[in-house]
């Protein structure tokens, strides 16, 4: 039995794996990890994320605030903020009209930090000797550099595509990325997700009682 940490890209895994299937939301990052792990000691699960700001969803920062405090419940995790940036960017038009400019400005938003926060944690919590296997569940190749220098300075890294299935250079760039850059890559079973659900009602240490989102039904 070895000692692991699981580093959870929150944003990556929820637009890979979770987005379409809201019944799966109210999801259990300790359980999910045993799942994955059955037979090794789940020590710590990092969760990098950043709170939404409810632009095109007024609903949305409620029930991410409810999710986070349920996750507070589970002594073994915590849970690390990026943050959301929105910014003008100038883009072209796919299909311009003639006389016009083809050129248009848009705000964007996105997801700054996680990335950086989980490169570093598992670069740190390395050199530290906190584990003895890592388990990395994104598909953002950027961390494609961090998660081969951890593999190859502080023991096996294991990597978990929320995306999947395909780690073929004719399939999505980043999981073929990423499935040379650790130890292993395993896609991400559905089936896991519909296992490792958080239970509702949950009770709070202050005696309060949660429930899931009733949109994540």
């Amino acid at each position: 039995m070895g000692r692991v940490r699981v580093y959870v890209d929150g944003f990556n895994l929820y637009y890979g794996a979770l987005k379409l299937r809201p019944a799966c939301k109210w999801l259990d990052l300790v359980a999910l990890a045993q799942l994955l792990r059955p037979s090794d000691d789940i020590e710590a699960v990092r969760y990098f994320t950043a709170r939404v700001n409810g632009d095109r969803d007024a609903t949305s920062p409620g029930r991410q605030k409810l999710y986070l405090t349920a996750l507070g419940t589970q002594p073994i995790v915590s849970v690390h903020f990026g943050q959301f940036r929105t910014h003008p960017v100038s883009m072209p038009l796919a299909n311009p009209v003639p006389g016009r400019s083809a050129v248009v400005q848009v705000l964007k938003t996105e997801e700054k930090g996680s990335d950086v926060n989980l490169a570093t944690y598992l670069l740190l919590d390395g050199l530290d000797g906190l584990y003895d296997d890592a388990l990395v569940i994104s598909d953002d190749s950027d961390l494609e550099g961090p998660i081969r220098e951890a593999k190859d300075r502080f023991g096996p890294v294991h990597v978990v595509s929320p995306r999947g299935p395909t780690a073929t250079p004719s399939g999505p760039k980043a999981p073929y990325v990423m499935s040379h850059a650790g130890s292993s890559w395993t896609p991400l079973d559905p089936a896991l997700l519909n296992a490792a659900q958080l239970p509702s009602p949950l009770l709070l240490p202050s005696g309060r009682t949660i429930f899931r989102p009733p949109r994540w039904t």
